[in-house]
């Protein structure tokens, strides 16, 4: 049954729903599908995402998310700029080819402004060498368009649910955490020409497979260029917290996101798609096995150690406490364990991206 849907050009719901549920063999068959894929249409290489966590202020009030504007536990902070510029030196000496500036989400004129002007310092900085992914939210097109000219190419806008009844479930009921708002921001993002890559967390609670099989559904959709999931974490501080016994056990839903990555590779075969930190918060070994069954990216910590306790989206996330060069030894060993080769001084765009474009 497995081997007959791993061999369609296209896969139904149904069939998305079987090869989540494999097991066993079956489980065997499409994580080497996957990989075998991965290695034809992509190769070997892993791409390093320099991460700069800037700042855990957030405007949004998410009902999963320890940085919540609603959570006053948290000791809410904002890198320098003379810091965001040193972690994007250091990421462009060690040939890391890229970084992401992730951020709690504001719309601010202050927020957009500086955001502008560290993507033109380092630009200038890299001699426009280092490319940048950024991951700031929902924004007008018109900060797109800003930041984009300034030298942002690729952008990160998860949805975290496709399915439009559970997405409520997991926000608040207002307009400042509106579906179909977030959707016209992924328009937009690919209307000016980014990279556009979103993603959806797994294991939620009230989430089915039949949900997750939408999700993979609604990014061939979209036809999107990169995507990060992973598996949903519960953190105390947040109201999802209260139905953490009905979760999956962790286990399985470190299983899930594997499946969740093997089945898009199968199915978009040129996509980034990233090996999550929160992969290895469930499985010490996380990140090795999503780069063996068709993951190409991966995220070192760049940001400075004082801040990173604070940027706790989920509980347990790990290397916290780590230097840059710890975090980029550490990588190195997980991806050569992987079978990968890092491919340094690379931007590595997305190949789909390039196809579309060319």
């Amino acid at each position: 049954m497995i081997e007959s849907i791993l061999n369609k050009a296209s896969f139904s719901k149904e069939d998305l729903v079987l090869l989540l549920k494999a097991e066993g063999e079956d489980r065997t068959m499409l994580f080497k599908k996957a990989a075998e894929i991965r290695d034809q249409y992509i190769g070997k290489k892993v791409y390093f995402r320099g991460l700069i966590e800037f700042s855990n202020r957030c405007s949004k009030n998410c009902l999963y998310c320890g940085i919540r504007s609603g959570n006053t536990k948290t000791h809410r902070y904002m890198v320098t700029k003379d810091e965001v510029l040193e972690c994007a030196k250091y990421a462009y000496e060690e040939r890391y080819g890229s970084i992401v500036i992730q951020s709690g989400e504001r719309s601010d004129k202050a927020f957009i402004v500086e955001i502008e002007e560290l993507l033109h310092e380092i630009k200038k900085l890299s001699n426009g060498e280092l490319g940048v992914t950024l991951s700031l939210g929902e924004q007008t097109e018109e900060t797109y368009r800003r930041w984009f000219n300034a030298g942002g190419h690729r952008y990160l806008l998860r949805i975290e649910a496709s399915d439009e009844e559970l997405y409520h479930k997991i926000h608040p009921n207002d307009k400042t955490h509106d579906y179909h708002a977030r959707l016209e921001c992924l328009k937009t993002l690919r209307k000016i020409g980014y990279n556009v890559g979103t993603g959806v967390m797994i294991g939620l609670p009230f989430q089915t497979l039949e949900n997750l099989a939408d999700d993979l559904l609604f990014f061939e959709k979209l036809d999107i260029d990169m995507c990060g999931m992973g598996p949903f974490i519960e953190h105390e501080d947040t109201p999802l917290f209260q139905y953490r016994d009905q979760l999956l056990p962790k286990s399985e839903r470190f299983d899930l996101s594997l499946k969740m990555v093997a089945i898009l590779r199968i199915m978009m075969k040129d996509v980034n798609i990233a090996a999550t930190t929160a992969m290895q918060t469930l499985d010490p070994a996380g990140r090795e096995k999503a780069i063996r069954v068709g993951a190409n990216i991966i995220m070192p910590n760049l940001t400075p150690v004082k801040y990173r306790e604070d940027y706790l989206l989920y509980e347990d996330k790990p290397c916290i406490d780590e230097e840059a060069w710890e975090c980029r030894s550490c990588l190195e060993a997980r991806i050569k364990i992987a079978g990968g080769e890092i491919g340094y001084g690379e931007w590595g765009d997305s190949k789909h991206f390039q196809k579309r474009n060319s």
